[in-house]
């Protein structure tokens, strides 16, 4: 082989490299308590058979993002992706050390609580401005998504031009309404779901192929 056909090849897997799609991290965002830990440990034990994190009825369980790495979601059509979950902490627009007083938290560790939640919230948009590649926004669709967090970080998603599906969670639950969801971002894929008892999340795993792929 001949100098010439050593450096075009060589060449050829540089700008292979170069120009390779890397593996998508899609972050999971919304208000506090929507369900983005309860989603993401059932994306990630139904095709890994692992979890991401703890669930608490506490706000502000997660107050560091996690990551889980190469989760590989197909459908029976042969599709798939390979993506990174990043479950974020909920974004709220106040932490008040209060709110954990209520769930009978003694009053230091809720300070020290107040202030994880509130630096997890900057890590949280940190990433959604610089990591991310695509967004599941989950909403709790018992409540109103004409809320002030909802329609700014939609639209920092939308000013970065990623792809986002609206998750309406909680389906499960009677006063749920995904109408009230669709109403809100009809620019939108809405899907409802309940992470929970696991209602509808084929639908979800395949438009996140659609989506995400």
């Amino acid at each position: 082989m001949n100098f010439f056909v050593r450096t075009r090849q060589k060449f050829s897997k540089i700008i292979t490299g170069l120009f390779k799609k890397k593996q998508m991290r899609i972050g999971i965002y919304g208000p506090p308590n929507a369900g983005k830990t309860t989603l993401s440990n059932r994306i990630v034990r139904d095709w890994t058979g692992d979890a991401i994190g703890p669930v608490s009825e506490i706000p502000h369980e997660t107050r560091r993002a996690r990551r889980k790495e190469g989760v590989k979601i197909s459908d029976e059509k042969g599709n798939s992706i390979n993506i990174d979950i990043v479950d974020t902490p909920g974004v709220t627009t106040k932490i008040d050390y209060k709110e954990f007083l209520e769930y009978g938290i003694e009053q230091d560790e809720a300070v020290v609580r107040a202030r994880e939640a509130t630096e997890g919230v900057a890590e949280a948009m940190h990433w959604l401005r610089e990591d991310i590649d695509g967004v599941i926004y989950m909403l709790d669709s018992t409540q109103d998504p004409f809320i002030q967090v909802n329609i700014m970080l939609v639209g920092i998603i939308e000013s970065r031009d990623l792809p986002v599906i609206i998750v309406a969670n909680k389906n499960d639950l009677p006063d749920a309404s995904s109408a009230r969801i669709k109403s809100a971002f009809p620019q939108h894929p809405v899907i409802s779901i309940s992470g929970l008892e696991g209602n509808n999340v084929e639908e979800l795993y395949e438009k996140m192929i659609e989506y995400f792929g």
